[in-house]
């Protein structure tokens, strides 16, 4: 198959993932923000799904993977503020395995063609060295565990590489735990009404994140 007709495949199954994902803010989404505001009606709205309300949160946090350039953190911090810590961070695991599998399938199955549609080829071409080096399977680790890094992109490129599916998925997966704990954490202080000990955890999330970005792309020019 050419590179046109892999990106023309690629992006009309995008463009199926983006519609779903427009359906799932219109009847999700709207929902979320307007009880945001108060916790209980929150979780009654979840509760409200039964057991289709897990099933549903995965699924949105699948597609977000999917489209990459949507931010996950915030759905992340949802997962805590419904679920509580340990089930919402329980979830997220699955959402980004199950993912991560697709994601590592389409590329593995269509290419670079599909890293293109979502990002920059100078964002593309600064990753090549994670191809090339003899280090790779450390450094997607470490990337992975960093917080602030782009871990869907990075996901995405994982599937260019010779690294193994398994271990792809493993990394993709297991070591994105960290910067999930932090937003399941905060997202959980948020809807108990802790809002000191969220606000302290944000900060702190947030000031690892900049320094998370600022290794990144040093190490990135670096390389």
């Amino acid at each position: 198959m050419d590179p046109k007709k892999k990106k023309i495949i690629a992006g009309i199954l995008i463009g199926l993932s983006i519609v779903v994902i427009g359906l799932a803010g219109w009847f999700i989404g709207i929902p979320l923000i307007r009880s945001a505001g108060n916790p209980q009606e929150f979780r009654d709205w979840v509760n409200e799904k039964g057991a289709w309300g897990p099933v549903v949160y995965v699924s949105l946090f699948v597609f977000q993977i999917l489209i990459a350039f949507v931010p996950g953190e915030p759905l992340e911090i949802a997962a805590g503020y419904v679920f509580g810590t340990i089930e919402g961070t329980l979830l997220c695991i699955l959402a980004a395995s199950i993912g991560s599998i697709f994601v590592l399938l389409i590329v593995r199955k269509f290419g670079k063609a599909v890293l293109e549609i979502f990002f920059e080829k100078e964002k593309i071409e600064n990753l090549k060295f994670l191809k090339t080096s003899q280090k790779k399977i450390i450094i997607f680790m470490i990337l992975f565990l960093v917080p602030g890094t782009p871990k869907d992109m990075l996901c995405y490129y994982g599937g260019l590489t010779d690294i193994s599916m398994p271990l792809l998925i493993f990394i993709c997966t297991v070591c994105r735990i960290p910067a999930i704990i932090t937003s399941t954490i905060g997202g959980d202080a948020l809807g108990t009404g802790q809002y000191g000990f969220a606000i302290a955890v944000f900060v702190i999330t947030a000031l690892l994140s900049a320094a998370g970005i600022y290794i990144y792309n040093r190490f990135s020019k670096k390389e």
